[in-house]
């Protein structure tokens, strides 16, 4: 009878391996903790269904026949590729080794991740992150129709079908060029921005709509004619004396290490933050192990950055 299409077992395919190996049906039960009538069963069952003898019998022993020769080695990859995909599928339950898709804000990543991702690969050495940039709107889109498995932004909204975990405060940091008129003053009262010419990046950035707010409230002239693409770009608009601008804490933290061009400080009485959070869908199948990556990012910022922001309490 031909071959009716029907897969072997892997148990079946194990079974063939052995006694392929060992040539003796008694010995090869042994290894595989099975009855030798069992064995032999199986094998009889897996001929059948390949429609091909896989062995010569005869009492002076068992050989291979010239089939079970050239499907022996298909046979050895179906097995360790089965051994493979069961350590893949053990691992991904333990949450051991995952590559999970994570969004942030250009006004974030480079200033946040290189201070996180080192010590959380540490505690999960098998915790695998392919991380994109982009604004926070488009970062939420993209989380909610599957694009990321994980985003970190700005906490903005409420939304029903997102978990969002808090993580820390960063404050906006009021800068002026070095010879500005208010270089050198460590907090400036909000009257004295009143009619200041205040630079800000595009307005597909989150980040642009705080800063418009702020303007709003102490009465500062927001330039739309003259925006940032980066904060980078903006800070060499101020250096250049373009105007003033406020640039988050943690841009601050990591990128002026000499700011002789520039003077940083507060304004006084009117603390300015942003809240950062992490957020997953509340469907995802890693949602615990969501909860305890954003335990441990928290942790570890406690740790490395607690001089740049805020930790958010639960």
């Amino acid at each position: 009878m031909p071959f009716n299409g029907k897969a072997p077992s892997i148990n079946q395919i194990k079974y063939f391996v052995a006694v392929a190996k060992y040539l003796n049906f008694r010995q090869a039960a042994g290894i595989l903790g099975i009855s030798q009538p069992t064995l032999t069963s199986q094998i009889s069952a897996l001929e059948t269904t390949l429609d091909i003898s896989l062995f010569e019998r005869s009492r002076s022993g068992t050989l291979l026949s010239p089939q079970g020769k050239i499907l022996l080695p298909a046979a050895e990859e179906v097995l360790q590729s089965s051994q493979r995909f069961n350590e893949i599928a053990r691992d991904l339950s333990e949450g051991n080794v995952v590559t999970y898709r994570l969004g942030i804000p250009p006004t974030l990543g480079p200033y946040l991740l290189p201070f996180v991702l080192p010590d959380l690969h540490k505690l999960k050495p098998g915790l695998r992150f392919y991380v994109r940039e982009a604004a926070p709107n488009a970062l939420q889109h993209g989380l909610l129709h599957g694009e990321y498995d994980l985003i970190l932004t700005p906490l903005a909204g409420e939304n029903s079908q997102l978990v969002t975990q808090p993580l820390f405060y960063e404050p906006l940091k009021f800068v002026v060029p070095s010879d500005h008129r208010l270089a050198g003053k460590a907090y400036v009262h909000p009257e004295e921005l009143a009619g200041e010419k205040v630079l800000t990046l595009e307005d597909r950035h989150h980040f642009h709509h705080q800063v418009q707010l702020i303007c709003e409230n102490i009465g500062a002239d927001l330039q739309r004619d003259y925006e940032g693409t980066s904060l980078d770009t903006l800070r060499q608009m101020v250096v250049m004396g373009m105007g003033v601008a406020f640039l988050p804490g943690l841009y601050i933290h990591s990128e002026l290490h000499k700011p002789e061009a520039l003077h940083v400080c507060e304004i006084a009485n009117m603390p300015i933050e942003r809240q950062h959070a992490l957020a997953w869908r509340n469907t995802a199948p890693g949602r615990t192990t969501f909860r305890e990556i954003s335990s441990l990012i928290k942790d570890i910022i406690q740790t490395r950055l607690s001089d740049a922001v805020s930790i958010a309490r639960a």
